[in-house]
């Protein structure tokens, strides 16, 4: 990334508007903001301007805000340009700002440039900074809230605290390691196992919270699985509230993943109707059952679904769907069409939620079931967006946790081990603030923001 020199890039969404914004960021603007409108600009005032191309020819009345550093998003110098928002027109003050920043180095911005620079010049901590382009994909009002709070820093607070206790329980140790005959009156007198224990705790609650945190951020990946004609279709429909699946009494009608994205209870949930899985010679139809097992493969919940005239081929499907699911990955069980059994029918699959996509029978219990299954303990005052990377991270910290707890009770001169594992946990809490985080990592995770932002 460019970084040191001047950038420019639409900060507004692509397509018609009636404002659209231009965002400049560097380290002096002064020169640029000379050449554009032939004076300078008062800090923190809304001007109104005229830009005009190189002939003179009016360009854009606008309005002009200039932020100077350090009190900018970003940390450095930056210009803000309001103008109308016709694609063509922002497309023209990008070429003139470019024209004549061209001295001063000015160059378009690489995606989430301007949100790393706000983290390089300690704005933001990387926790809030991915809390920004979370807070611009939010899905629903609960993970709006969620990265509100997150960018408002409730997450790196609590994960700074997590990071300040371990390092007070480090100093107490290794403090100790020159004293070893002493390790053992230190652990009782410092209260290192009861400190460790409510460390511990922390931990496992910030845990919690940032696996809701995930499921708020990136909604449920659902596949709707089984063989053909047990109406797959059909519950996607009944779940979406429209007919966005064909459904007819052939099987394999669905030849190809049909995608809908819904909300239950204010969670995301992308749900993927797939094609029958059984024995075809038909190419067409081959080739969705290979994507179908594609989805099986990526799924967060697999809902197996069979019918009363379906259970010749449920159970071997079932042991084909539990081999190649992801680890930790649940199938929920679910008979369909039970409006064709008599009442004194006894159902033929134990166990299984039994529903009606047909006339919605059940509906509403395989909904909370759904959220039951994925873990959703409901929205919770003070929730958080949470990112794979950050749960991947607690989980490693709450490794060395346990870790440490059991070199704390061996003794035997454990210190130093109970000390390095301390320390390892404390270095994976820091990657979520991005106190310790590897430059390449850094890249990866910026290069995933809109640009403009």
């Amino acid at each position: 990334m460019t970084r040191k020199l001047p950038i420019i890039a639409v900060a507004t969404a692509p397509g018609k508007a009636g404002v659209g914004v231009v965002r400049i960021s560097g380290q002096d603007l002064g020169p640029i903001v000379r050449a554009l409108f032939q004076k300078d600009l008062s800090p923190r005032q809304a001007t109104l301007l005229s830009l005009r191309d190189g002939a003179g020819q009016l360009i854009d009345q606008l309005v002009a805000i200039y932020f100077v550093a350090p009190a900018s998003f970003t940390g450095e110098d930056v210009l803000e340009l309001q103008c109308h928002g016709g694609p063509q027109l922002l497309e023209l003050v990008m070429k003139r700002c470019l024209e004549l920043g061209k001295e001063s180095g000015l160059v378009i911005a690489e995606p989430g440039e301007f949100t790393l620079r706000a983290y390089l010049n300690n704005k933001v901590d990387l926790a809030q900074a991915e809390a920004i382009a979370d807070l611009i994909d939010a899905q629903s009002e609960a993970a709006v809230r969620g990265a509100a709070r997150s960018l408002q820093g409730a997450f790196s607070d609590d994960i700074n605290d997590l990071v300040e206790e371990i390092t007070q329980l480090r100093i107490l140790v290794e403090s100790t390691l020159d004293f070893p005959e002493e390790e053992i009156e230190f652990l009782e007198n410092a209260q290192a196992r009861k400190r460790l224990e409510a460390v511990k705790t922390k931990l496992q609650s910030l845990r919690e919270g940032a696996k809701q945190g995930k499921i708020l951020r990136d909604g449920i990946q659902l596949v709707l699985a089984g063989a053909p004609n047990v109406g797959k279709s059909s519950l996607l429909n009944r779940l979406a509230g429209e007919e966005v699946a064909i459904v007819t009494p052939i099987a394999g009608t669905t030849r190809d993943r049909v995608k809908e994205s819904i909300q239950i209870e204010g969670v995301p949930m992308h749900i993927i109707d797939t094609a029958g899985l059984r024995q075809t010679t038909d190419e067409v139809e081959a080739k969705g059952i290979e994507r179908t097992w594609e989805a099986i493969r990526l799924a967060d919940l697999v809902i197996f679904l069979t019918a009363p005239n379906a259970q010749n081929e449920a159970n071997e499907l079932r042991d084909q769907i539990l081999e190649a699911l992801p680890s930790k990955c649940p199938v929920l069980e679910v008979m369909n069409k039970v409006d064709l059994l008599d009442l004194d029918q006894k159902p033929p699959q134990e166990g299984a939620l039994l529903i009606s996509a047909k006339n919605g029978d059940g509906i509403q219990a395989l909904k909370f079931k759904i959220l039951e299954t994925v873990g959703w303990n409901g929205p919770q005052e003070g929730a958080i967006v949470a990112r794979r990377r950050h749960l991947d991270c607690l989980e490693r910290a709450a490794e060395h946790i346990e870790k440490s707890q059991q070199f704390a009770e061996n003794g035997n001169n454990s210190l130093e081990l109970f000390a390095e594992e301390l320390s390892l946990a404390q270095n994976h809490l820091g990657q979520i603030t991005g106190r310790l985080l590897p430059d390449d990592l850094l890249g990866k995770i910026f290069s995933q923001f809109c640009i403009g932002k």
